[in-house]
């Protein structure tokens, strides 16, 4: 197997930052979008941003192929076809908003997946928007979605994916921020 594509999922209507795109909030003089950037490329072999807005990033930004919101699914949909139409075999995804994930993701997940599908997961549960998504999933994604699915682990679990263990760190590796009062939280990290 190839190393894999990575692809940023971006495309949230951040709701709970009062409808602001997450990928421009500053964290320590940096964007989240930069720092995800940052901290996925030197993992993966090519990188590109899943976003339904115009982004300042040196990477391709891909809109979601479905109309509507679909939530996260739509946007691995759409960077699994991006990757295909490019030859890679694998995307790894990763959420704009979590700008800890951890420097070993990509071996990590390749490691639990074996070539298949793989979710990062921690004590306190699985995180699902951080995986390894094989392109021969396009059509039972696409089918899933178009069935009204919408639940990343009811479509993980009927895949069989493995799941990718990773320690208890602080800050959490997987730390979401989804409100001010977050942003607040991680900035006390750095």
């Amino acid at each position: 197997m190839r190393e894999p594509f990575g692809l940023i999922l971006a495309g949230g209507r951040g709701t709970r930052m009062g409808g602001v795109s997450k990928a421009g909030l500053l964290l320590g003089g940096e964007s989240l979008l930069e720092r995800v950037q940052a901290r996925l490329a030197p993992q993966v072999t090519r990188i590109a941003v899943n976003a339904n807005a115009p982004l300042r990033t040196p990477h391709p930004v891909i809109r979601d192929s479905l109309e509507g919101h679909f939530g996260p699914l739509a946007g691995v949909l759409t960077g699994l076809d991006w990757a295909a139409a490019l030859g890679a075999s694998h995307i790894v995804t990763v959420a704009v908003d979590t700008p800890f994930f951890p420097c070993d993701l990509v071996p990590r997940l390749l490691l639990a997946g074996g070539g298949g599908l793989a979710i990062a997961e921690t004590s306190d549960g699985e995180h699902g928007t951080f995986g390894l998504w094989p392109v021969s999933l396009r059509a039972p994604l696409a089918a899933y979605l178009e069935q009204g699915g919408r639940k990343v682990r009811t479509f993980t679990t009927a895949q069989g994916a493995a799941l990718a263990r990773f320690p208890d760190t602080t800050p959490p590796a997987f730390f979401n921020i989804n409100t001010p009062d977050d942003l607040t939280r991680a900035a006390d990290w750095l």
